[in-house]
């Protein structure tokens, strides 16, 4: 009688392991085995990282294995399973191999394909096509979309991480409790003695040494010893954790009344300041989407503001850019002066201080929390809706979606909801973080997910003009080599343009993100349909480029920035300044964040700038959800354009008093999951 050799992998999680009955059929063109016992309680099979072997013969030879049935079904108690493959080798000595990569949970039964991906016009049985519509059946039941707030791109229906799908969850929810981690990081800091006392301030700067971490030749020393100087103010917007804002300057803006007369002294080319702004040596950004943003009130001890100031800079003639001018409100007017460098060095300090923590406020909520985690859980949310395991842009995806919609439930249960931890030391929390998603939404468009789109419509494209713009060049070779492999790898499967306009799954899924994701505004410019493989592989880049290399540009430095509180504060006690010549140094610390909230926040960045345990990074995809020779060699020539990328960055930082490394592809994260 033929015998099939069947191989079990199961995954090396903790907990992966079960003892519960354990049953396996096969489906083949020819007909179907019987059920077959693998294994029961105490034989110690299907262990944590076991790989277990078993003969399975049939009275008939089945044909062409199709399917295969596995079932579990409770000794005990709950023993959740991680199934990562099975492999079956035929009588005739062939091999096929079927990837699961799951948890089995209660007592379910789950039906596998073998791994070779196929679209929906591959599919000629009718077996296989019913396999694939109740997968999508089932998970469309699963992954639900809801409004959390009015506006908002929508998000899963969970009220908590309890509730997702046990494939999303974490595989220990313990690690990614922000109240926990929060709290350790206090105290790995030596600072939880601190984070009790709000509305006691700070002495002086050097009072905020007692809570700041020296770490040798680390830039957030670096950035505690030349906070205060112009370079370093300067340098920020282009290589600091919000990279994002910065634009050259086409016209001065009327709401911005600079004058000639004004900027003189910083002006280094004899020209006037309308020549400096037409030959590109003008850059500006502008903070208005604070303005009318409702400042915390959740603490009726302290009273907290926000400003929604005007930076203009400069390109010196040693290309670097330097403030020459800062408005703190929208409004011109006597009560609203301008700043600027000549002024006196507190007036011009405490002017640079609020524009830094508005800075904070746009980089946590708008840069990180709308553009890279929100919106990868569109992503996410829409893959797992209408991609079904087989298809080749679910096993090419679904790296970079790896507890993307857990990390972000975690957020909305602890962290950014009513009374989180978001609102202790933040001045737009208790609502202003709401708000100001509603008004950011208007400017999330596809192009500026764009990177080399966004950076070209910003000006900031010329590496000879801008010769320090790290994040641009290092940006822009990660974005051309995801893309390179996006074309690879629909180069294997898509033959033609038409093959992609017959696609229904693809569409389906372009089409979640579009109504759901941007709420069907056709102003978003997110295509509603792909109808070539050269827009596929654009669109496929957008994703992969956002979930992975976006999110760590602007959140694995945000220790490194952020942790000197004067320069990135994340809430001001006073009102911004309505005269010159006034301030003084009280004034300014009674501005910055009292010792509780500095402690938080401190905290804050520490666990959000730190990679998760086992790290998977760019390129690493240890889950072979495709088993074909083309992608693995299309995945082999990924790697090394990447390792490429990381030997130009790590030569290019030697010696470097302030390397840029957020986007070496050894330190990109595959997805969103801190």
């Amino acid at each position: 009688m033929p015998s099939y050799t069947v191989t079990v992998a199961t995954g090396s999680q903790w907990f992966a392991g079960t003892d519960d009955y354990v049953y396996l059929s096969l489906e083949g063109t020819a007909g179907c085995s019987e059920r077959h016992l693998l294994d029961k309680p105490f034989y110690n099979d299907f262990e944590r990282g076991a790989v277990d072997s078993y003969d399975v013969t049939v009275e008939e030879d089945l044909g062409e294995i199709q399917l295969i049935k596995i079932e579990k079904r409770k000794y005990w108690y709950q023993d959740d399973w991680y199934l990562k493959y099975i492999t079956v080798k035929t009588p005739l000595g062939d091999y096929l191999e079927f990837p699961c990569y799951r948890w089995i949970t209660d007592e379910k039964e789950i039906v596998l394909r073998d791994g070779r991906a196929k679209l929906p016009r591959d599919d000629k049985t009718q077996i296989l096509k019913q396999h694939r519509r109740k997968e999508l059946e089932t998970r469309q039941k699963m992954y639900r979309w809801k409004e959390w707030h009015p506006g908002f791109p929508l998000s899963i229906d969970a009220h908590s991480h309890s509730d997702l799908p046990r494939d999303i969850q974490f595989d220990n929810e313990k690690g990614i409790d922000f109240i926990l981690n929060y709290s350790k990081a206090m105290e790995n800091l030596y600072v939880n003695r601190f984070m009790h006392m709000f509305q006691s301030s700070w002495s002086d700067f050097a009072d905020f040494e007692r809570i700041f971490v020296r770490i040798s030749n680390t830039i957030s020393e670096y950035v505690m010893q030349h906070w205060k100087e112009d370079f370093m103010f300067g340098y920020q917007f282009l290589n600091g954790c919000n990279p994002v804002l910065i634009r050259r300057c086409t016209e001065i803006p009327k709401k911005m009344p600079v004058t000639m007369d004004m900027v003189e002294c910083s002006l280094e080319r004899n020209l006037t300041l309308e020549e400096e702004v037409k030959q590109g040596n003008i850059f500006i950004v502008d903070y208005e989407l604070l303005d009318g943003v409702d400042a915390n009130k959740t603490d009726p001890c302290t009273i907290q503001y926000l400003a929604a100031p005007i930076c203009l800079l400069y390109k010196n003639l040693e290309n670097k850019i330097v403030p020459i001018a800062i408005q703190l409100g929208q409004k011109p007017g006597p009560d609203n002066p301008i700043f600027l460098p000549s002024d006196a060095t507190y007036d011009w300090l405490l002017a640079k201080i609020w524009v830094r923590s508005s800075d904070f406020h746009i980089h946590q909520t708008v840069t990180h929390l709308l553009r890279t985690h929100l919106v990868s859980e569109v992503f996410s949310i829409a893959m797992f809706r209408q991609l079904p395991a087989v298809h080749p842009l679910f096993k090419l995806l679904v790296p970079h979606m790896r507890f993307t919609i857990a990390i972000n439930t975690k957020a909305r249960e602890q962290l950014i909801c009513e009374c989180g931890l978001f609102d202790k030391a933040n001045a737009t929390g208790g609502g202003g973080h709401v708000q100001m998603v509603q008004k950011a939404m208007k400017d999330l468009t596809y192009s500026s997910l764009c990177f080399p789109e966004e950076i070209k419509a910003k000006g900031m494209d010329s590496k000879e003009d801008i010769p320090y713009y790290y994040y641009r060049d290092d940006g822009i070779k990660v974005w051309e080599a995801v893309k390179s492999f996006a074309e690879d790898v629909i180069h294997i499967y898509y033959e033609s343009d038409e093959v992609v306009c017959e696609d229904v799954e693809l569409q389906a899924f372009v089409k979640d993100i579009y109504v759901y994701g941007m709420r069907g505004v056709k102003a978003s410019g997110f295509p509603k349909m792909i109808r070539t493989r050269e827009k596929l592989a654009e669109y496929l880049t957008v994703v992969i480029f956002t979930t992975s290399a976006q999110h760590a540009a602007v959140n694995f430095g945000q220790y490194d920035w952020c942790s000197w509180i004067p320069n990135a504060p994340p809430t001001m006690r006073c009102p911004p300044p309505t005269e010159k010549g006034t301030v003084t140094i009280e004034q300014i610390v009674e501005s910055l964040p009292d010792r509780g909230r500095s402690c938080w926040h401190l905290g804050a960045v520490w666990a959000l700038s730190q990679f998760q345990d086992n790290e998977l990074f760019l390129g690493m995809y240890p889950d072979e959800h495709f088993v074909e020779k083309p992608v693995k060699e299309a995945m082999a020539k990924f790697r090394k354009n990447l390792d490429e990328i990381v030997n130009a960055i790590t030569e290019r930082n030697k010696n470097k008093k302030l390397p840029y490394y957020y986007l070496s592809p050894d330190r990109i994260p595959n997805s969103v999951a801190v």
